[in-house]
């Protein structure tokens, strides 16, 4: 459900917006409309947001009608696959209920986050923005995300423009004309070349059937709990890492180079093979149960989930997957 800034109802289509804040002004002028119009004719509306957003907004906001909720953006932004997942079923299980809701998400990206993995974290959450647009579109809702462009850079916005189809503006909610389809975007950004891995790493090897796994879980297994991973974060990396080689083995039918390596507190773990076969763009965005998963595709969705990062692209012959394990990530509440 959203609201225009005429009024007008559309119920029946997923609405996707960015809000674009410089000061503390600019987010009230903008936002405080649209939530009192939302929490007139919403069941819910859904407000995961800084303490800074919510004390600013919680004053200009009495809820009459009972129908906001607040959250903590930390209980959605974990690893990036649970938040875009997360937030998908909320707004499955509200379709279902049919219960009108409005999410305002202020996104949380670069706390307990190295800081030389910021630009890829933030780079490949906007992916997922991309994808959204796609993946949430059979729930008749509104996503209102909040950008601060004092906190952001340029580029930054430039990826945020491109994947939100409308703008949130003092003058109301307008169509976007820099945004870009999920499929231009995802097959836009799938061909950004990954940074070199480093010459020397912790492990080094070449899989050719898929028996050769259980050695690989091992040799991880210790290699993770020697960099203080617990258990749970472990079996994570064990899991998305052997769910992406056995891919390439089965699906590729060629060798498959595993390597895996430490940067900073982040552990990373790159799958390579030479089948050169293209991954599509949107190749794991989708809930392997859902309309738009791709056959097959259920491997590449789990990875997403229980890896923080996941980056793939094909060159010269080459296909690679490249998966990050953040440690303060994979071990948040």
């Amino acid at each position: 459900m959203i609201v225009d800034h005429d009024g007008h109802q559309d119920g029946d289509a997923f609405v996707h917006s960015a809000l674009i804040a410089g000061t503390d002004d600019d987010l009230s002028t903008s936002l405080i409309p649209e939530l009192h119009r939302a929490a007139a004719i919403c069941d819910e509306v859904l407000l995961v947001v800084s303490e800074h957003t919510r004390k600013l907004l919680a004053d200009q906001l009495p809820d009459r009608t009972g129908s906001l909720r607040w959250a903590d953006p930390a209980m959605f932004y974990q690893r990036l696959g649970f938040a875009y997942e997360g937030f998908r079923r909320y707004l499955s299980q509200q379709a279902q209920s049919q219960r009108r809701v409005q999410v305002v998400a202020e996104p949380d990206l670069i706390e307990r986050t190295d800081t030389a993995l910021r630009p890829t974290r933030v780079a490949a959450y906007l992916a997922y923005e991309a994808a959204c647009n796609d993946a949430y579109a059979p729930y008749p809702s509104a996503v209102t995300c909040l950008w601060d462009s004092r906190r952001h850079p340029d580029v930054v916005l430039r990826g945020v423009r491109r994947t939100h189809p409308r703008l949130l503006t003092p003058a109301g909610s307008q169509p976007n004309l820099e945004y870009q389809p999920p499929q231009q975007y995802l097959t836009n950004w799938s061909r950004t070349p990954l940074s070199p891995a480093p010459p020397h790493v912790d492990h080094d090897r070449t899989l050719t059937e898929v028996a050769e796994l259980s050695d690989l879980r091992a040799t991880l297994t210790a290699w993770a709990t020697r960099h203080g991973f617990a258990d749970e974060p472990t079996d994570d990396l064990i899991v998305a890492v052997t769910e992406t080689a056995s891919n390439a083995l089965r699906h590729a039918a060629t060798a498959v180079r595993v390597r895996a390596w430490r940067r900073d507190s982040t552990l990373v773990v790159q799958c390579d093979d030479t089948a050169g076969l293209p991954v599509p763009a949107v190749a794991g965005f989708h809930h392997p149960n859902t309309t738009g998963a791709a056959p097959g595709g259920r491997g590449l969705w789990l990875a997403r989930q229980l890896a923080d990062i996941a980056l793939i692209n094909t060159v010269a012959g080459r296909t690679s997957i490249r998966l990050y394990f953040p440690h303060a990530v994979l071990h948040s509440a």
